[in-house]
């Protein structure tokens, strides 16, 4: 795992949006994505659910909406 993975994770965390976290982090949305499943994959489960329009933090990446909240504030 490497900070810039977990730089990524945040990013979209917070936009509920790879597109958006994309343009945030000036990277291309394929790169973030692929990032996104080989840390995924590192990790051995899916940190996003993958929405029709955006995505949501997949419970088992171990956040509530009161935790995702304190932790994405800081």
């Amino acid at each position: 795992m490497e900070l810039r993975h977990l730089r990524y994770f945040v990013a979209i965390g917070e936009e509920e949006n790879y597109r958006r976290a994309a343009q945030r982090l000036n990277v291309a949305q394929t790169a973030l994505s692929t990032q996104i499943q080989d840390l995924e994959a590192e990790l051995g489960f899916k940190l996003f659910d993958r929405l029709p329009r955006g995505v949501k933090l997949a419970p088992p990446a171990g956040f509530s909406s009161k935790t995702r909240g304190a932790f994405f504030s800081r």
